[in-house]
């Protein structure tokens, strides 16, 4: 028999407008009227279980104000989701059992989602963190099977099928068995039938590894995802750039780059020094300049909604309020006002336009063009002279500008007579 719940009415939030959808050449996703919707996530894992509505409140609202476009948040959530109350002393579950939903428990979900719409802001909902199928670390229990994940993703896929939310399916675990492909298999199946197929949904990995390592081809994942951890200077564009080759062509984006102010490494080398604003743009215009439709930002605070009196995880010790200002967080709003400045959807990732080497490690060079030749960037993470080649773009002229990833602002360069090749050198300060 189907899980019976009272269903939470989004009908004032609803809208045609509200739907998405993948572009027709399967690089970019769509609002209802054809407009690119641009990916600008923060992985706000335990938003539904850590924060009461005051504090959700002032969560969603910073980040609406910051350019984020969605929030990356779990239902069974990771740390203690299980056995730890959310704030209104709600479980999620009776007996830990997933065809025993708790009502108040995803009624807290039901106004966290109502509350980041009234923003302008999606949810990619992640309805269990990966711990609950794959207990290879975390608190656990293994609870779901290949039925009963397929009952519960249609019923948390019909809850929240009039609703502005997206799908995340695994929680920062890999396939390991035959049994882990079946278990994702029939919760994202149960998901689409519960949403009539009416939202996106795609799958987290671990790092260092793709979605599409095992569900390219599945006709429910709609965008790849990869995840590429917390380490700093990794080829994160290799993913992004391995994704936009497959065949048949899915969106693509990282979904857990490496967070702001987590130790580097954490997990091999206690005590290395913090990640800062500068690995999170390296990896955001790395990945965004190899063809990603969007990207996620992490902070280590803000994950797990770090305060004092809580037990800190990866050394987490400035409260997620405070953490909301952090430098990488505020410059998103960049990125999003970058690509909304020229036409997003012809554009294409190609290192041709560079005629100086691309360098390795954390002095890549990445570029990408519009494939129609009216503009092409290049991103400089330190601030060398690079040699760009002209001729593969559209006018006799050519309009350079640098563009300040730090702080949003273009300085015109000049206009110059297209020719083959050109050295642009930094301003004092460097691009980045």
């Amino acid at each position: 028999m189907p899980l019976k719940t009272s269903s939470p009415s989004f009908s004032e939030l609803a809208s045609d407008r509200a739907l998405l959808r993948v572009s027709p050449d399967g690089r970019s996703l769509l609002q209802k009227d054809s407009t690119p919707f641009l990916y600008f996530a923060d992985t706000a894992w335990e938003l539904f279980h850590r924060l009461d509505r005051a504090q959700a409140d002032r969560y969603l609202t910073k980040r609406a104000k910051q350019g984020f476009t969605l929030i990356q948040a779990v239902a069974l959530a990771e740390l203690d989701g299980l056995t730890a109350p959310n704030p209104y002393g709600h479980l999620p579950l009776r007996n830990s059992d997933p065809l025993q939903p708790n009502e108040n428990y995803f009624k807290h979900i039901d106004w966290a989602v109502a509350q980041a719409a009234r923003r302008g802001l999606w949810i990619a909902m992640v309805p269990t963190w990966g711990d609950k199928w794959n207990l290879k670390w975390g608190p656990g229990p293994e609870i779901f099977t290949p039925e009963n994940a397929a009952r519960y993703g249609e019923w948390i896929g019909k809850r929240y099928k009039d609703a502005q939310v997206l799908w995340i399916l695994g929680g920062d675990r890999g396939i390991e068995s035959e049994r882990h492909r079946q278990i994702n298999r029939a919760m994202a199946e149960g998901v689409k039938r519960g949403c009539e197929n009416r939202q996106l949904a795609t799958f987290h990995p671990t790092a260092i590894l793709s979605s599409s390592r095992w569900f390219h081809e599945a006709p429910w994942l709609d965008f790849n995802m990869s995840q590429t951890g917390h380490a700093r200077d990794l080829p994160v564009y290799e993913e992004i750039t391995r994704d936009w080759g497959l065949s048949p062509a899915k969106p693509c984006l990282n979904g857990e780059p490496a967070y702001e102010h987590i130790r580097n490494r954490y997990w091999l080398e206690p005590g290395g020094p913090l990640l800062d604003s500068l690995d999170v743009r390296k990896s955001l215009y790395w990945c965004l300049f190899a063809g990603a439709c969007g990207h996620t930002y992490g902070c280590n605070e803000i994950w797990q909604m770090w305060d004092k009196g809580r037990k800190p995880m990866v050394e987490a010790n400035i409260p997620w309020s405070e953490a909301l200002e952090f430098e990488g967080a505020t410059q998103i709003r960049h990125a999003r006002r970058l690509l909304e400045s020229r036409p997003f959807l012809t554009r294409m990732p190609d290192q041709s336009p560079l005629a100086s080497e691309a360098g390795t490690g954390g002095e890549r060079v990445q570029a990408i063009r519009d494939s129609k030749g009216s503009y092409a960037w290049v991103y400089l993470p330190v601030g060398k002279p690079v040699r760009v080649r002209l001729a593969n773009l559209s006018g006799k002229n050519i309009v350079a500008h640098w563009f300040n990833p730090r702080t949003g602002k273009a300085e015109r360069i000049g206009v110059f007579p297209k020719e083959a090749e050109r050295e642009f050198i930094p301003p004092t300060d460097g691009p980045d």
